[in-house]
């Protein structure tokens, strides 16, 4: 881990004289670890790649040694800082003026989307030495040719790694190439993927390389657990940790912004001190939010990644990783906002199945396990309600005057004829109806845990084969015999069937059929039976015993544009292959040794039933499809 060396002091960096004085005037003693290492190299006018978190010092690492280097008296932009979104171009651009309070003649202009270009424009004709503003504007005002880029001296970006997962690749390189060849470059990340690299290796030139690895970084001294929930059980799961965690501040992650203000009002609607932190929210309001949090006026805030760069609160005790993201270093990122200088820190991360693979890319990256945690069962939850209720009667009884209420109860009793614990019985259910104390249902569990069947053995003769290396040569097939399809991978007789109203009409296929299945249920497609697809509608066979919500939810997955309005087949769920009652008598099948369902005459070829030439994909299209291979699918939102 690097560390500043306390033995320097701004003075001895290099900065100008008028920079020195203004660090000295703003009550700084020592340099960060990323301000001593990069201070020196950008006052060299090297290129620099520099990796540290928000909240190292970063901004000062880079905006004092280049406004050391800028002409105050040539009025042209120098200096260009493109920034991910409005709010943390404005944060920079507040530190650059604050830095270079005591330069004459400086401006700076912040440039963003969602504010009017008559403001900006009046701006930009006072020649700002600085401009820091979000890719989309910069470009904007360089086409209209309000913003000329000839003098600048150094290009600086700031949270590389955010820009380029917002979408942002095409603009830089569009910007770079507007600028003068002959500049400075300097790229600051909170996390490395192989798209920065490249970014460094295509526009920098022999840059030096800075990794400064924060205390937030070091995810040891954070107590982590996972928690395996079903998508339609997480706001449940999340309210009954927040009930049974004792936590100061929590921050909890979205992917989206939409997520955040969705979120923070069904936590509220529970009754929770709640309030979103996003892109969409000015300045004033960001910071109006984060100092309630501060003050202990809000307890919770619901953020995504780019809203809570640079957030500092002593005290977020909880981070809760509501979706888990999809990139494991932007994990370490989020976790890091608690368990600071030496704090303890929780974080639980919420997983859906088909997201063990993120999970396992977040521990292999992190070097540890990140411990399994059961979801917080009912009993727990009523005992803990039960155990505050009891505590809020012995509190009231030692604060508060009762004598009214004393005779209020005595009177009822009397003039209703009412035992006092019937009373105490009626307004204690009064006061716990909007929150049961007697919590009587758990979440079920994920559905693999409940319903899946587990993979069936290997052949133990043939696996010692294959991991000696060897294998056996496969017997040549008669190309005259047909080809026998594969049966269902379970038993049959813990399927059921189900219709769906899609069909051959809409244009659908097994594999759309199976993967959207899979992938809402949570199921892994080798557990889906036959698929028989007719003109308006397809019959689908699915395990018994699956959760109602799962049901409930499938009926409005679309495919083709159609929603699947789930129903059981013929009015009521029933085994696969139990035959319909107007169904021929099972004949024998010789080969296997099994009896197995005649077509009825004018139905058409189930998928997988052997039966006639095979039409469509093959039936491991359908029984083998995966929808739980991690980070190779990308989760929806």
């Amino acid at each position: 881990m690097d560390t500043p060396d306390t033995s320097i002091g701004f003075s001895e960096l290099g900065l100008a004289p008028v920079i020195a004085q203004t660090v000295i005037d703003l009550g700084y003693e020592t340099p960060t670890a990323i301000q001593s290492q990069c201070i020196p190299h950008l006052i060299a006018g090297r290129d620099l790649l520099g990796q540290a978190q928000t909240g190292t010092g970063k901004t000062a690492a880079f905006a004092l040694p280049l406004l050391s280097r800028i002409d105050p008296e040539l009025r042209q932009p120098q200096i260009l800082v493109l920034t991910p979104t409005r709010e943390l171009a404005l944060q920079v651009a507040e530190a650059f003026q604050g830095y270079a309070k005591n330069i004459p003649g400086f401006h700076i202009l912040p440039i963003y989307g969602g504010q009017g270009y008559g403001l900006q424009l009046s701006q930009l004709k006072r020649n700002p030495q600085v401009i820091v503003g979000t890719p989309g504007r910069v470009m904007d005002h360089i086409r209209r040719g309000t913003l000329a880029l000839d003098g600048i001296k150094a290009l600086v970006l700031d949270e590389a790694d955010e820009m380029l997962n917002m979408g942002f690749a095409e603009d830089i390189d569009w910007i770079f190439d507007q600028a003068p060849k002959e500049r400075q470059v300097a790229l600051f990340s909170a996390t490395m993927p192989p798209a920065i690299r490249r970014v460094a290796q295509d526009r920098l030139v022999d840059p030096v390389e800075i990794r400064i690895v924060s205390n937030s970084e070091t995810v040891d001294t954070i107590d982590q657990h996972h928690c395996i929930v079903t998508r339609f059980h997480k706001l449940d799961i999340l309210t009954r940790i927040l009930e049974l965690e004792p936590f100061d501040g929590m921050l909890i992650f979205v992917r989206t912004k939409n997520a955040t203000t969705e979120l923070a009002d069904k936590l509220k609607a529970h009754g929770f001190a709640a309030e979103p932190l996003n892109g969409d929210m000015n300045q004033e309001m960001r910071e109006r939010t984060v100092e309630r949090l501060k003050q202990g006026q809000l307890d919770i805030l619901v953020a995504t990644d780019v809203a809570a760069r640079g957030l500092d609160v002593e005290r977020l005790s909880h981070v809760v990783n509501y979706d888990i993201p999809t990139d494991p270093s932007a994990y370490v990122h989020r976790i890091g906002r608690t368990g600071r200088a030496g704090r303890a820190g929780r974080a639980i991360l919420l997983v859906e199945p088909r997201e063990r693979g993120l999970l396992r890319a977040i521990e292999r990256t992190i070097r540890r396990d990140v411990p399994a945690m059961e979801p917080p069962s009912a009993a727990a939850l009523s005992e803990s309600r039960i155990d505050r209720f009891i505590a809020e009667i012995r509190k009231t009884m030692s604060e508060q005057d009762l004598d009214f209420f004393y005779r209020l109860l005595a009177r009822i009793g009397q003039e209703q004829e009412i035992e006092m614990m019937d009373i105490a019985a009626a307004l204690a259910y009064l006061n716990q109806r909007e929150r049961p104390l007697n919590v009587k249902a758990d979440p079920p569990p994920p559905p693999r845990r409940e319903w899946s069947a587990e993979r069936p053995p290997r052949n133990d003769s043939r696996s010692r084969e294959r991991d000696r290396g060897e294998s056996r040569p496969r017997p040549e097939r008669d190309e005259s015999r047909p080809r026998q399809e594969r049966g269902p991978g379970r038993d049959q007789g813990d399927l059921a069937s189900y219709r769906i109203e899609v069909g051959h009409r809409h244009g659908a296929t097994p594999r759309e059929i199976v993967g959207a299945i899979a992938n809402e249920a949570g199921l892994e497609g080798r557990y889906i039976g036959r698929i028989d697809i007719q003109d308006d509608h397809s019959i689908v066979d699915l395990p018994k015993g699956m959760p109602p919500e799962i049901v409930n939810h499938l009926k409005r997955v679309f495919v083709r544009g159609q929603a699947l309005r789930l129903s059981p087949a013929d009015g009521a769920p029933r085994s696969a292959w139990e035959p319909r009652r107007d169904a021929p008598a099972p004949r024998f099948n010789q080969a296997s040794g099994q009896d197995k369902p005649a077509r009825p005459a004018g139905v058409r070829r189930q998928i997988g039933d052997g039966s006639g030439p095979r039409r469509g994909p093959p039936s491991k299209d359908v029984k083998g499809f995966r929808n739980d291979r991690g980070p190779s699918r990308k989760p929806r939102d």
